[in-house]
This record gives C-alpha cells, structure tokens and sequence, in this order.
C-alpha cells in the first residue's frame, strides 16, 4: 500500500511531504521532479508569485548516495520563497473559500491559518510526490498525459472522445493554456484578458488520460477498494475540483445502452480489447486494459480582483472579502496536479495488486501475472 501525507502553509517556511510504500530501487531522477514542479508552474492567468517560486525538491531521506530508493519512507522538501503575510487579520472571510468554515470549525480568531493550509499551494507537495510515482509507474510502461478542454465557455475541438485521429498530447506542453486546439487557446487567452481587466476569475476543464495500464488494477470485492473510486476521491482533493467523470461521464447517459457499454474482442495478438472506450478504461470498479480517462471541472477561483460582499467576522455587518494576490485562471496548473493524483492513485492500487518490497520483486510478479493474461 502506497500513503502519503503532507505538512506546511501558502506563506510558510516549506512543504514538507512523507511518501511511503514505494519500493526499494527505484531510481529517483531529480530533473525530471523539478521539470514536473515548473510544468505546474505554467499557464497563462497565474499570479506573479509563480515568478517568486523556484519549487525544487530536496530529499532528505529514503534514497541512498546513489538516488535509488530504499525502501524507507521518502521524505521531501520544497523551500518557500513568497513567504510575505501582510500582518492583519483576516476577518472578512471570501465567499467560496475554506476561510468561514475553517475558522468556525477550528475556533480560530480569524482566517489566516486556515486559508495558508487550504491553499492551492500545498498541492507543489503532490506534484512532487506525483512525479515519483510517474518514475514507478513508468517501469511498468504506464503513462499519463493531460491537457485543457475548456476554459470558461470556450471549447476545445480535441479531445478524448470526439476528435477523428489520434492525439499528439505533447503538443499541451508547448501551450500557454496546456490546450492543443490552437484556435481555442486564442480565444481562451482573450477571455483571460478580459478577466484580468474586469477583476473576476475563470474555471475550465481538463482530460487526464493513463496508458498502458493493465488489465485488473482495483477490485469489485469491497466499496473502497475500486479503483474508480479511489481515482474520485484523489481528483475531488484538489482544490477547486467540482466534478469528477470518468470515461464519457455525464454524456453517457445520451447513449441508448446498447452503445454506451464497450463491446469485447480478442485478437491473437492484442488480446482481448475494445473499439470503443466510453467506460474510461474501469469496468466494475477494475481497470480493463484500454486507456484511462479522467475529466474534472474546476471552479472559477474564490479571491477576486473585485472582491464578493461578506460579513466582518466580528461586528456581523455586511462587508467585502479581503482580497490578495491570486491566479486569474489555474486550469492548466491543475492538470498537471491530477496528472500527479491519478499517478499517486494508480501507483496504490498497482502496488496493491503486485506488491514488492523491491523493484525487481514488483517486476517479477507483473512478468508472472502478464504471462498469465496471455494464456487466458
């Protein structure tokens, strides 16, 4: 089993993150971390603070003078360099926020602690962790991709289901939106612009994909063992996340369901598959060999420019919400997290099925288990 657990502020010292589970011998590449980190970085609408931010790893403990893992837990570490707090009180909580709630629930005077562990921040962490699991899975042959499909009402004409051919998902990389339709992500930054002049923020969609994941991940046996609900409950941790869908999601419920449900084939060569992949990969809470295929909408971000009416905290009056630095649009941003949630996820369930106290322990059984696929 695979857990993790972070710990740190928006404005503090670090992110401090402990990952275990991650068999020994794993060779952890630094630079490819780090490049994981700047990719979460990106995208047009992001607030200035992300020129503040270097966001590199420092691994403590876990590996050894080779960057091979050990087999003891992994701990990480990212300095903070935007750690300024403008010293007052936060009592004008932002409507959308955790800022009301947490401070009710924590019996805090005001939202400053609680809006500094809520942020989106803590999520440079996950990407990190992410990225580790992305290596582990990677020895497998298992990859994730993602890109943005919408940006408020602007709609990209690529995506999983409705494009005619086969998508380059490199091409979101070299995208200030992480969008591949070109003539989409023009329209997207001009709905920015215009968000920037007028002070309110954008949310959007993505499309997460995993290939190469084998037949069998998860399990139907018990309610929290599903794979498709393990994958749920990551991608609904990100902060701003609304919906989750899985294959066609909500669009499937259009589909007469003797089309809607993949048929089975089987090929000497392939095995068995499918022409049709609207299940998103995970059938009966098991992954079925095709790709895997997230969808998430993120909400339009809670500080505004132009801030929301409150109430003040202490004298109940109707007030407005403070307002700081903060991200117009973080769509892009957030798919490269739910890149990292699926490959903490799938990376879980995959050590669940295959165990291993070492790497090459893991890679005998996943040799012994495709061996027994290919005679079924």
């Amino acid at each position: 089993m695979l857990r993790f657990l972070t710990a740190g502020e928006s404005h503090g010292e670090k992110l401090i993150g402990i990952l275990e589970g991650i068999p020994s011998n794993l060779k952890i590449d630094e630079k490819f971390i780090n490049h994981e980190l700047l990719r979460r970085k990106m995208g047009y609408g992001r607030s200035n603070r992300m020129k503040i931010e270097s966001d590199k790893v420092k691994i403590l403990s876990g590996i050894n003078e080779y960057y091979y893992t050990t087999g003891a837990p992994l701990a990480l570490e990212i300095i903070n360099l935007g750690k300024e707090i403008p010293k007052v009180d936060y009592l004008e909580p932002r409507p959308g926020h955790a800022d009301l709630a947490g401070l009710i629930k924590y019996n805090q005077p005001d939202a400053k602690y609680i809006m500094e562990r809520a942020s989106a921040r803590e999520t440079a962490m996950r990407t990190t962790i992410g990225a580790i699991c992305k290596l582990f899975l990677s020895e497998f042959g298992i990859k994730i991709y993602s890109h943005v499909i919408s940006i408020n009402d602007v709609e990209s004409s690529t995506n999983y289901y409705d494009s005619s051919s086969d998508i380059d998902y490199s091409i979101a990389d070299n995208s200030v939106l992480r969008m591949i339709d070109t003539k989409a992500e023009k329209e997207a930054v001009e709905k920015i612009n215009l968000a920037i002049k007028n002070g309110f923020t954008l949310g959007g969609k993505v499309e997460i994909i995993g290939t190469g994941v084998p037949i069998g991940l998860g399990s139907h046996i018990q309610w929290d063992k599903r794979l498709d609900s393990k994958i749920a409950q990551s991608m609904m941790s990100i902060p701003g996340i609304k919906s989750v869908e899985i294959g066609l999601g909500e669009k499937i419920k259009n589909l007469y369901g003797n089309y809607a449900n993949d048929e089975v084939f089987y090929d000497k060569v392939r095995g068995y598959y499918r022409k049709t992949n609207f299940s998103g990969g995970i059938e009966g809470g098991m992954s079925n060999g095709e790709d895997i295929v997230i969808r998430l909408t993120m909400k339009p971000l809670p500080t505004q420019a132009n801030p929301l009416k409150t109430v003040h905290i202490n004298t109940k009056e109707e007030t407005l919400a403070f307002s700081q630095r903060s991200d117009v649009c973080a769509v892009a941003s957030m798919s490269i997290v739910a890149e990292s949630m699926l490959a903490i996820s799938l990376s879980d369930s995959f050590l669940e099925k295959f165990s291993g106290d070492s790497l090459e322990e893991t890679k005998k059984n996943f040799t012994n288990y495709k061996n027994y696929i290919d005679k079924r």
